[in-house]
């Protein structure tokens, strides 16, 4: 995973509930044109990047040894 990409997670999916699971990390990717519309580029439960409000995300902060072990278990 590039630094870029940031851990987040998923806080509201209406809409979307085979897609995205309430309260699991994703993977966001940089879109900042996305951004700017209020969308977030998420790897959702497909493996695939898609689009989503960027309100069903909270940001995810954490220490570097937890942030590898969230990653590897992908």
């Amino acid at each position: 995973m590039s630094k870029a990409q940031q851990l987040v997670v998923c806080v509201k999916n209406d809409g979307y509930p085979v897609a995205l699971e309430r309260r699991k990390i994703y993977v966001a990717v940089p879109d900042a044109r996305a951004e700017k519309l209020g969308q977030r580029r998420v790897i959702d439960e497909s493996g695939e990047d898609y689009l989503y409000p960027a309100r069903f995300f909270v940001d995810l902060a954490l220490p570097q040894p937890a942030r590898r072990a969230v990653l590897t278990a992908a």
